[in-house]
């Protein structure tokens, strides 16, 4: 019996939705009005769109950049750390300096 009650009342209750909608300032058409797309005769929406792109490529291109420059920070550590290692046997007198140009130039 309490289901037909609240179906009722739901259905009596119903008149509301259309009223709040018309209780609003404006229409559904906008007429000479302003509307938040409507600058430049709707083109600002199509502006938004490519600013939408432009923002998601400018994201991309800097995962990308920020990518290659982290690789390229390992990939030089790597390089320097052989020519460091050679330079510190070189200053602890393990090898002479003939024995160290040698290896430098096999490292260049």
């Amino acid at each position: 019996m309490a289901i037909w009650r609240e179906i009722l009342f739901a259905m009596s209750m119903s008149w509301l939705v259309p009223a709040a909608a018309f209780a609003q300032e404006r229409s559904n058409e906008w007429g000479w009005g302003m509307h938040p797309m409507g600058w430049m005769g709707g083109a600002w929406g199509i502006g938004m769109m490519f600013m939408m792109f432009f923002f998601w490529i400018l994201i991309l291109v800097g995962l990308v950049i920020g990518i290659r420059w982290l690789m390229n920070e390992t990939k030089g550590r790597r390089g320097d750390t052989a020519l460091e290692i050679l330079r510190q046997r070189y200053a602890r007198g393990e090898i002479n300096k003939e024995e160290f140009e040698t290896k430098k130039r096999d490292l260049s």
